[in-house]
Order: C-alpha cells, then sequence, then structure tokens
C-alpha cells in the first residue's frame, strides 16, 4: 500500500511487522520507590560522593526503571521526580537503541544542553542513577567515577525485597 504527498507523488510505506518479529514483551520488576527496607543513609552517602568528588553537579536522583523516585540529593530547584521520569524515558530510549542495533543492554546516556548535562547510568535492572550538572562540568570525570558509584548502588538494592503492588 503507498501513499501520496501534496504534489501526487507515490510515497513508499513501511510493511507492518508480523507479531513473531518483534522482541518479546518485557514486564517490570516491581517498584522500589518508597521501599522502607532500602538503606536510605548508605545509598545518600553513595550519591553524595559523586558531588563531592565532581564539581558541578548539582544533584542525584536514585530512580525506578519505571520512572518512580526512590530518592535524591538535588540541590538546584529540579523537581526530584520529574527527573527520574526523565532518567526513565532516557532509559527506554537507549534501551530500544540496544535492542534495535543489537548492541546489549542499557549501560549509560548523556544529554548536553547549551547550559549543563543529564547523564542516567544502569544501576540493576530495577533502577537508574541521574545525575544532573553544570555545563562546566568534567564529563570524562564524571564518566569514571559514576559507573563505580552505581555498582555500589546495585551492591546496596541488591536483596532487598521489593514490597508488593496495592
Amino acid at each position: 500500500m503507498r501513499g501520496s504527498d501534496d504534489t501526487g507523488t507515490v510515497l513508499p510505506r513501511r510493511a507492518a511487522r508480523r507479531p513473531d518479529e518483534l522482541p518479546p514483551a518485557r514486564s517490570f520488576p516491581p517498584s522500589l520507590a518508597g521501599n522502607p527496607a532500602l538503606p536510605y543513609p548508605a545509598i545518600g552517602q553513595a550519591l553524595a560522593e559523586l558531588r563531592v568528588q565532581i564539581p558541578g553537579v548539582h544533584g542525584c536522583v536514585l530512580g525506578g526503571v519505571d520512572g518512580l523516585m526512590i530518592t535524591h540529593n538535588l540541590q538546584t530547584d529540579v523537581d526530584p521526580n520529574d527527573l527520574a521520569a526523565l532518567a526513565a524515558t532516557t532509559y527506554g530510549l537507549g534501551r530500544q537503541v540496544g535492542l534495535r542495533l543489537g548492541q546489549g543492554d542499557f549501560q549509560q546516556s548523556t544529554v548536553r544542553n547549551a547550559n549543563g548535562y543529564l547523564s542516567v547510568y544502569a544501576v540493576s535492572t530495577q533502577a537508574l542513577l541521574a545525575v544532573v550538572g553544570e555545563d562546566t562540568i568534567n564529563v570524562a570525570r564524571l564518566h569514571l567515577h559514576a559507573p563505580s558509584v552505581a555498582e555500589r548502588l546495585a551492591a546496596l538494592l541488591d536483596g532487598v525485597t521489593p514490597i508488593s503492588p496495592r
């Protein structure tokens, strides 16, 4: 089936994929947001480490892949709930890129804007680390330190029993 534009030029149509060509649906694990069993002091210490080690970091958000905020240490007027949702959106896009290009699981994504950066790192199958920084941040240094912080966060989250949805 083909359509045409205003000039009458015939435009090609992309054929629909058969159901057996689509990647399998992925179910998300239960959310960690609001879980009282999480070691919040240790998580807060790990998040604070990035702010101390990397000049220009405005703060971090630990959020779920579902877009819900777990905790944060933001020192700006940015809503941490919005940032958790943006991190999950970034994760979703990166995950699709990895799937479509056969490059594997999401690891990290950085968005550079005129006045700053947002970097999102995979922590676990359930959590993401989002780091907000100003435009003068040393991104290479951030990429050097953030993965080890994400690994420590993963270890802190490992074994925490998710609360069941209501």
